[in-house]
C-alpha cells in the first residue's frame, strides 16, 4: 500500500479562482453565504426575483462588497446579479449560462432559494402547498441539474451544496407543506451524489436548524415561543446567517475534496438536545 501523499493547496485563499453561483443570494443565510465565499477569494453570480426589493437588496449587497474591497478592485469583477424566478426551467439554464459567460467557468453552485410561509395544514390552500414545492423542491432540482451539467461539461469536478433544513428531519404542525420541500432537498443531494460522482461532482447538504432570517422573524416575535426555542437549543442561542456560511465555505473549497452526499446539520445543538 502506498504512504498517503498530502498535497499542497495551491493558495492559502480557500476559494482562489473559484466561481461560485447562488440561488436567493440577496437576503438571509443566502445573503451571508455571498459574503464568505467572496472573502475567501470566490466570485459569485447570484440568483434572484426580479422584483423591487429583491433587487434593492443586492444593490445594497452589492455596495457592502465593494465598500470591503480594496481601492483597486471593482465589484463587478466579482459579483454579478441574475434575476429570475427559480421554479421555472429556463430560469435556472439562463442562470448558470450567465454566470459562466462572465466569469468563464462554474466550481461550486449553492442551491439556497427557499419560502417559509407558516400556516395550520387543515386549512392550508393547495397554492400555497404548490408554491412552496415549486419554489423550494422544483427550483432546486431545476437549478442542481444546470449546474451538474455545466461542471460535466468541464471536466474538472465540482461542489454542489444544498441548503436544506433542521425540518427534513423533524415535524413542525404549521410547516406541513414546507417540510416534505426541504427533506426532498435532502434527499435530491444524496441521489445526486450517487449520480454525479463519476464526473467528479461532490453533492453535500447544510440543515441549518433556528436561524433568525425574514422568513422567521414574524413567528418570533412571540416572546415565549423564542425563548422556548433557545432553551432547546444546546449553545443556547439562535442561529446567525453567518453561522451557516463557514461551513458552505469548507463544503465547497479542497477541504472537503473527499466529502460527498453528506449531511451536516448546523443547528447549536438542537437536534441532540430536543426536551
Amino acid at each position: 500500500m502506498s504512504a498517503y501523499t498530502l498535497q499542497p493547496y495551491p493558495d492559502t485563499t480557500l476559494l482562489a479562482n473559484k466561481v461560485a453561483a447562488i440561488t436567493g443570494g440577496c437576503t438571509g443565510i443566502g445573503r451571508a453565504i455571498v459574503k464568505e465565499l467572496i472573502h475567501h477569494g470566490a466570485v459569485v453570480a447570484v440568483n434572484h426575483l426580479n422584483d423591487k426589493v429583491s433587487n434593492s437588496a443586492f444593490e445594497t449587497l452589492r455596495s457592502e462588497i465593494a465598500a470591503g474591497l480594496p481601492a483597486s478592485s471593482s465589484v463587478d469583477d466579482v459579483l454579478i446579479s441574475v434575476p429570475g424566478d427559480i421554479s421555472v426551467p429556463e430560469t435556472s439554464t439562463e442562470f448558470i449560462a450567465t454566470a459562466v459567460a462572465k466569469f468563464g467557468q462554474l466550481d461550486i453552485f449553492v442551491s439556497n432559494a427557499g419560502i417559509c410561509d407558516f400556516h395550520e395544514f387543515l386549512t392550508l390552500p393547495p397554492s400555497l402547498y404548490q408554491k412552496h414545492r415549486a419554489v423550494n423542491m422544483d427550483g432546486a432540482y431545476y437549478s442542481t441539474q444546470a449546474a451538474a451539467n455545466q461542471m460535466k461539461t468541464q471536466g474538472k469536478g465540482g461542489s454542489i451544496v444544498g441548503i436544506s433544513s433542521i425540518s427534513a428531519l423533524v415535524g413542525g404542525a404549521g410547516q406541513t407543506h414546507y417540510t416534505p420541500t426541504k427533506a426532498g432537498v435532502l434527499s435530491l443531494m444524496q441521489s445526486a451524489a450517487c449520480a454525479l460522482g463519476q464526473y467528479g461532482i461532490r453533492c453535500n447538504s447544510i440543515l441549518p436548524g433556528t436561524i433568525r432570517t425574514q422568513l422567521n422573524d414574524e413567528d418570533l416575535k412571540d416572546v415565549t415561543k423564542k425563548e422556548r426555542t433557545e432553551s432547546r437549543i444546546a449553545l443556547g442561542r439562535l442561529g446567525d446567517p453567518s453561522d451557516i456560511a463557514g461551513p458552505v465555505v469548507f463544503l465547497a473549497s479542497d477541504l472537503a475534496r473527499y466529502v460527498s452526499g453528506a449531511q451536516i446539520l448546523v443547528d447549536g445543538g438542537a437536534f441532540v438536545n430536543f426536551q
